[in-house]
């Protein structure tokens, strides 16, 4: 479950939050950096980690700032729905910009031969689209919640749905992608091989 591991700091933030945003947020943060220096100091490149360093810009630029400067705002009724729009965010650019955040986490468990082939880069686009279309609907989700004033158990639910259902399909997706893969190799063989009978 290592593709978990870039969640992590927004993992920490929900879960630091119960004390207080202000200090989720510094909590998520101090993560956050510290997964990056450790991935560096592994000599993981730092070139495709979108993820990453989005959710220290969001961290630092939005929510450590805001909530200690703000500490009473209204902000915090939509901290959720606005960090998970920002996850959405991020993994909408990363395929636009052709790096899709899912390759960096890829790359740890996959073998470089495959890091540059065709079905490597297809299954990650589709891994990421389907975590920017979870992050997206459980943002609207949360923002609807909120303005509605429900309970925050109710976001809190909507996001581990979110998450598990993301975690599902990313298990489950590359084997069904290497299968049909190899299904339509397999039939364009048998049909080469009919061709040259």
């Amino acid at each position: 479950m290592s593709y978990l591991r870039g969640f992590t700091p927004w993992l920490v933030f929900a879960a630091v939050s119960a004390i207080g945003y202000q200090w989720g947020a510094l909590a998520g943060l101090v993560v956050a950096v510290v997964l990056l220096i450790a991935d560096r100091a592994a000599g993981l490149s730092l070139e495709s980690r979108l993820l990453e360093y989005g959710t220290i810009a969001f961290k630092i630029a939005v929510l450590a700032v805001w909530a200690f400067a703000h500490p009473g705002s209204g902000f915090t009724t939509y901290s959720n729905s606005l960090s998970m729009g920002w996850l959405g965010l991020i993994a909408w650019v990363s395929i636009a910009v052709r790096r899709p955040f899912t390759m960096a986490i890829a790359r740890r468990m996959a073998p470089p031969e495959v890091w540059h082939t065709p079905l490597f880069r297809r299954v990650n686009v589709v891994i990421t689209a389907a975590w920017a279309l979870s992050f997206t609907l459980v943002a609207i989700a949360q923002a609807a919640m909120a303005a509605y004033g429900m309970a925050i158990v109710y976001s809190i639910l909507i996001q581990i749905v979110g998450f598990v259902l993301a975690i599902r399909f990313t298990a489950t997706y590359p084997e069904r992608a290497r299968a049909r893969f190899l299904q339509q190799a397999g039939a364009r063989l048998d049909v080469q091989g009919g061709m040259a009978a």
